[in-house]
């Protein structure tokens, strides 16, 4: 008996905030400031990543792809090989 009183008052409680909610309107400069809140908010790294992330990843990405590059490790592969011959 406490679920179905339980639920039935949730229920009830569901359906007039429905309502209320329905009732509820904004005027439309808060929806087009809502909306260009958004936009901001979801392009924010695409502007301003851009403006600052430009000048400091492009001097350690270039680093990286020296260094983890095939070429640089065949080439430390032979230099080792090249080595070990003349020892032997």
């Amino acid at each position: 008996m406490r679920v179905w009183f339980a639920c039935f008052l949730v229920l009830f409680a569901l359906a007039e905030l429905f309502d209320w909610v329905k009732e509820f309107t904004l005027p439309l400069p808060i929806y087009i400031l809502g909306g260009a809140f958004l936009a901001v908010a979801s392009n924010y790294d695409k502007l301003f990543g851009s403006y600052f992330g430009n000048a400091t990843s492009e001097a350690p990405s270039q680093q990286i792809l020296l260094d983890d590059s095939p070429s640089f490790e065949v080439l430390h592969s032979v230099e080792e090989l090249q080595k070990s011959e003349i020892k032997s």
